[in-house]
């Protein structure tokens, strides 16, 4: 079942990615770590290309509070987008996915991880090149990175992809939120032409295969 739904949407990542993204207005972000005061909350940590695609996808998902688009995996303090696409810095471009356990698990978060951007092509989705587009899983505590190598190993094992998974598991460390004209993008900007045409493809195919697990508006 896995297989056939991976299958069903692997057509995500040969979409046009976000290479148009030096042309937004910028407006300045301090960068700060972002916190909850909601206890019951617990944090999941992604990278898969541009934040904006999957930015808008997994705010979809019942029981996911807040979805922060930032960096994380380099070796710069503060990073500003200018330097982390210089490719000199470390980082990728990532989400951290603030969700409730009781209602969606680190197990289905993982799921819609491996099924919404391509996991085989190493520091690029689609139009986007470099380090800095790595798809990558932060993994916070050894359980994390247990579920994350089972579920490689085995979609790796069933032949979901033609060519072998890329990901990387890296340590979570710190996370940067990105600047402030990052945050929110699709519901922000959606007569966009890049959000009409490029965003709004995926997010329509993701609704198909996920449509028992978003929320109810």
């Amino acid at each position: 079942m896995l297989k056939s739904i991976l299958l069903s949407v692997i057509s995500f990542a040969g979409l046009t990615s976000c290479a148009q993204k030096d042309n937004a207005v910028k407006i300045k972000s301090d960068n700060k770590i972002m916190t909850t005061s909601n206890a019951k909350l617990d944090t999941a940590t992604f990278g898969t290309g541009c934040f904006w695609c999957t930015e808008a996808i997994f705010q979809q998902l019942e029981g996911v509070e807040k979805v922060v688009s930032g960096y994380s995996g380099g070796h710069v303090v503060n990073p500003t987008y200018e330097e982390v696409c210089s490719k000199t810095t470390g980082h990728a471009e990532c989400l951290q996915v603030f969700y409730d356990p009781a209602k969606i698990s680190y197990d289905e978060l993982l799921k819609v991880f491996w099924e919404v951007h391509d996991p085989t092509t190493l520091n690029r989705q689609g139009a986007d090149a470099g380090p800095q587009y790595r798809s990558v899983i932060f993994y916070k505590n050894e359980a994390e990175k247990a579920l994350a190598e089972k579920y490689k190993a085995e979609l790796d094992k069933s032949g979901a992809w033609d060519n072998p998974i890329v990901t990387t598991l890296e340590p979570m460390t710190v996370f940067y939120p990105a600047e402030a004209y990052h945050q929110n993008y699709y519901n922000n900007n959606t007569s966009q032409g890049y959000c009409q045409f490029v965003i709004r493809p995926k997010l329509e195919k993701f609704e198909k295969v996920f449509k028992d697990k978003l929320k109810k508006h």
